[in-house]
């Protein structure tokens, strides 16, 4: 038996019943199936809205099974897109077709404890360590929206965290914050061409989903709006434009995957360091059609420190790479060099975002917008 997920195809008088059920009428304070304090808030908390599911209606994968590149090939096509997540030499793909069902991965990659999340609603995928203060944490979903994002809890304290900014919103961890470790969405070829002995989430969860379909057709449409959204706007770009954004040293900057799809490469300083945003052609939407396989080329974006033995190096897109000016040296999405004098070396990536702009933009209204 399937559990309840969430659809896009609901009525007026569905989202109207949604909107007046506030999370303080969802959780009385006697046979609540929460052991939240709720007495700690960082935010109102009819703010927090009911999205749809119950508690862990859309389940977490607790136990994730992987497989082989190859053994992924029969299922998984080369444009799909995948969460990329490397720890020690650990590489491994979450499908984005598996964790629109489950938004969740409870592992363990390269020795480290970590979250893999993936928010359908503001297209956001998020990877963070599981331990804060000497606890390691697993994390379920509450079925809540703050702000139209997707609302994780812990089973340890049951506390609630915001997956945009890794807080905790509301519970006796409220205020903490979960360390973001850094991750790609990317095709599955261009991982598979990176790592060939690489392990991929198998489609083996314990649950029965319809996986490479999109129970959200035609969400990411750019003249759409965000469901069950009430928070602030921003005019600068439209909700449902895709950015990648980065936050160092107290500045945040957002990168247009509009912008970014014609220049192929930015070179910037945020909060004084240079980084430099790669973008490539070949990544399908997750959201866009029925059939993942078949959406829109949206592309994949990823950020680096463009520097290598202290040298600042200067990129270009060519033939499908990159290249940079001082060696002519090759460079892929991953940020690896495969071929000139640089080949087998890594630039340092740099922790960004990928989210639509109305969900990052409430969480930092301060945020740079790249023009070029």
């Amino acid at each position: 038996m399937t559990t309840p997920t969430r659809t896009l195809a609901i009525t007026a008088a569905t989202v109207v019943v949604l909107l007046a059920a506030p999370l303080a009428a969802q959780t009385p304070s006697g046979g609540s199936e929460w052991k939240t304090d709720f007495s700690k808030a960082a935010v109102p908390l009819n703010e927090i809205r009911a999205g749809g599911p119950p508690k862990d209606g859309i389940p977490p994968i607790d136990r994730p099974k992987f497989q082989t590149v190859a053994e992924a090939a029969a299922w998984l096509r080369p444009n799909e897109p995948v969460i990329y997540f490397e720890r020690a030499g650990d590489a491994r793909a979450y499908p984005l077709q598996i964790l629109i069902w489950h938004e969740i991965v409870n592992d363990v990659v390269g020795g480290v404890p970590a979250a893999v999340t993936f928010c359908p609603l503001c297209n956001t995928s998020i990877t963070f360590d599981r331990r804060l203060e000497g606890t390691t944490y697993d994390f379920g979903t509450t079925g809540r929206l703050y702000r139209s994002a997707l609302v994780m809890y812990d089973r340890q304290t049951e506390s609630w965290w915001w997956q945009v900014s890794g807080e905790a919103l509301v519970g006796t961890l409220v205020g903490k914050r979960l360390t973001v470790l850094p991750s790609q969405i990317v095709s599955f070829e261009a991982f598979r061409a990176a790592h060939p002995a690489g392990r991929v989430l198998s489609r083996d969860t314990g649950h029965v989903r319809r996986y490479g379909q999109n129970p959200y057709v035609g969400y990411d449409d750019i003249n759409a709006s965000p469901f069950l959204y009430a928070g602030p706007r921003d005019p600068r770009l439209r909700p449902m434009e895709r950015v990648v954004t980065v936050s160092i040293g107290g500045e945040h900057a957002a990168y247009p995957f509009s912008v970014l799809a014609q220049v192929g490469v930015v070179h910037d300083q945020v909060g004084g360091v240079p980084i430099v945003v790669l973008h490539q052609t070949g990544t399908s939407s997750a959201l866009d059609q029925g059939d993942i396989a078949a959406s829109r080329d949206v592309g994949a974006a990823a950020v680096f420190s463009p520097v290598v033995d202290g040298r600042r190096l200067t990129f270009k897109a060519r033939d499908g790479r990159f290249a940079d000016d001082q060696t002519g040296s090759a460079w892929t999405i991953l940020g690896r060099a495969v071929q000139g004098r640089l080949a087998g070396r890594q630039l340092e990536p740099v922790v960004h975002g990928n989210h639509f702009w109305f969900s990052w933009v409430s969480y930092r209204p301060q945020t740079r917008v790249y023009r070029p």
